[in-house]
């Protein structure tokens, strides 16, 4: 219980909030880089997995490949980027070995959802005369859009709790209160910096979640498109 109190007597506490180490600079550093990892793997994961949706063809094999992914640790990832060329980048390690870790529920969320729509009804629009791209635009799309969200809710979900690793290649974000914290062999700090990554985690999550309820009807689920 004192460490809890201790983590509450060092969120409570003003000067750890400001600055260039404070919370507002840290916090402002992990939602940027959570940006942009989740933008570059949606551009890289989603056009792929619309079109092998689309064609029925190649998607399994690509799926498979990106969740190979999964069976690496993003720290180990990390750890080998920083070892190359790579490692001379910045964030570029950090970004590439995130994006890796991002792509794998993007692309199969959004394979899922392609493959899952009703073939009847693609069958009906391609009778109607659409051709290849309208049915991937107008017809398969929308009605895979629910899975597709579900993808990147749970992916921006996970950089966010993922992000962290950037401290330990010399980054921003909350995981340098972790680092900082383990450097000052303050409990209370890393436990207060740990809390601040889980609330962050939550608050997406809870986004995510309000956008669901305020979408139309189409863009909740397939019956009511």
């Amino acid at each position: 219980m004192k460490t809890l109190s201790d983590a509450w007597d060092w969120l409570t506490d003003p000067a750890h909030w400001s600055g260039g180490d404070g919370v507002w600079h840290r916090l402002t550093e992990h939602l940027l880089l959570t940006v942009v990892c989740l933008v570059i793997s949606c551009l890289i994961a989603l056009p792929v997995a619309l079109v092998l949706g689309h064609l029925g063809k190649g998607g399994a094999l690509a799926v498979n490949i990106s969740n190979v992914g999964r069976a690496v640790p993003t720290f180990a990832v990390l750890v080998l980027l920083l070892l190359t060329p790579i490692g001379k980048w910045g964030q570029g390690p950090t970004i590439v070995a995130l994006v890796l870790f991002a792509v794998p529920p993007l692309l199969t969320n959004a394979y899922v959802g392609m493959r899952e729509v009703d073939r009847s009804v693609v069958q009906a629009a391609r009778g109607m005369g659409m051709t290849g791209s309208q049915m991937l635009w107008r017809v398969e799309l929308p009605l895979a859009l629910p899975m597709i969200l579900n993808g990147v809710r749970i992916a921006a979900v996970q950089l966010v709790a993922t992000a962290t690793i950037a401290a330990l290649a010399g980054g921003g974000g909350l995981g340098r209160i972790i680092t900082a914290g383990f450097n000052l062999a303050s409990t209370a700090q890393v436990v207060a910096g740990a809390v601040l990554v889980a609330a962050f985690a939550l608050i997406v999550e809870g986004l995510f979640e309000l956008a669901e309820r305020l979408a139309p009807g189409w863009a909740r689920g397939r019956s009511a498109a």
